[in-house]
């Protein structure tokens, strides 16, 4: 369940929809399908990797998805969860995100944090987004 701070309908709502966005994340990921996760983003967006390449609008972004993501190479499932999501304004939202890699013998994490907007259509677009992987401490 995604933690709501509202329980307006219209809040519900956009709940929702925000995990619809990224349940489309996740399927464009494990599919390794660019035209369906492009689909997602702002023409304005700005994407980091989790490597940290800054992509700076659409076309930058599709030109980097376009090569890495039909040739990625795992062998396994990718999940992607909504952990939290915060409202700046009705139509701003920073949403976390919990993205696991599971393959025989491997697993790592990513912490992936969204800002998205809301068009006047009502789709949540990504906007600003940074993917951030997460480092198992020893302790």
């Amino acid at each position: 369940m995604i933690p709501m701070t509202t329980e307006s309908p219209s809040r519900a709502a956009d709940i929702e929809a925000i995990g619809r966005l990224v349940a489309t994340v996740e399927h464009s990921q494990r599919t390794k399908d660019p035209e369906e996760f492009l689909g997602l983003f702002h023409p304005d967006a700005i994407w980091t990797t989790a490597h940290g390449k800054v992509l700076i609008g659409l076309e930058a972004i599709s030109e980097f998805t376009r090569k890495v993501l039909p040739a990625a190479n795992w062998d396994g499932q990718v999940t992607y969860e909504v952990v939290h999501v915060l409202f700046i304004r009705p139509d701003v939202a920073a949403v976390k995100v919990r993205q696991r890699y599971v393959s025989p013998g491997e697993e790592s994490e990513g912490a992936p944090l969204y800002v998205i907007a809301k068009q006047p259509d009502d789709r949540w677009l990504l906007t600003a987004c940074q993917n951030t992987g997460v480092v198992v401490d020893g302790a």
